[in-house]
């Protein structure tokens, strides 16, 4: 008899604290997170810097997710980047060091970035939801909303590409 798996998380209730619109958004990062940890959890860092068939490697969405998670909730926030986050920014094209703690690094980091999203939408204000807010250097008009779910489905469709490519890694 197989042990059963647990809800997805949009089907385990509310997120405590984050508002009904944002709820979606909410879910989606934990559904990530939850999947990144499960994936990330044995895998080797040898394979960080793999390329099959030159698609970015796992380090690279390892470092996109946190960074580009980061950077559109700054945008949310209708702040500037950062010194520090235009670094992040361009240090994500690996190849990384390859260490025994590298892959937890950058998964706690993540982790770490999913802790202040919500924090974030907990205290976002729905009614302010359609406010424009602008998005790159070129501060390229969006809504809060529109960032937010931006950030949700930005950071499923890495994870997406970073499951498969460390599968495929694995098997080379």
């Amino acid at each position: 008899m197989s042990t059963p798996q647990p809800l997805e998380v949009w089907l385990r209730g509310p997120v405590p604290g984050v508002p009904p619109l944002l709820q979606p958004v909410a879910h989606a990062l934990l559904q990530a997170r939850d999947e990144l940890n499960a994936a990330m959890q044995d895998f080797p860092p040898a394979l960080l810097n793999e390329r099959p068939a030159g698609v970015a490697s796992v380090g690279f969405h390892l470092q996109h997710l946190a960074g580009v998670l980061d950077r559109l909730l700054t945008y949310a926030r209708q702040e500037t980047l950062s010194e520090a986050q235009f670094a992040d920014f361009y240090a994500e094209n690996p190849p990384l060091p390859i260490e025994a703690d590298t892959v937890m690094k950058l998964v706690q980091r993540f982790n770490h970035g999913v802790d202040l999203a919500l924090n974030q939408l907990k205290t976002t204000d729905e009614t302010r939801l359609t406010e424009v807010r602008g998005v790159g250097r070129a501060q390229v008009p969006s809504t809060l909303i529109g960032v937010l779910v931006h950030a949700a489905e930005h950071t499923t469709r890495h994870l997406g590409q970073l499951l498969v490519t460390a599968k495929v890694a694995r098997n080379l």
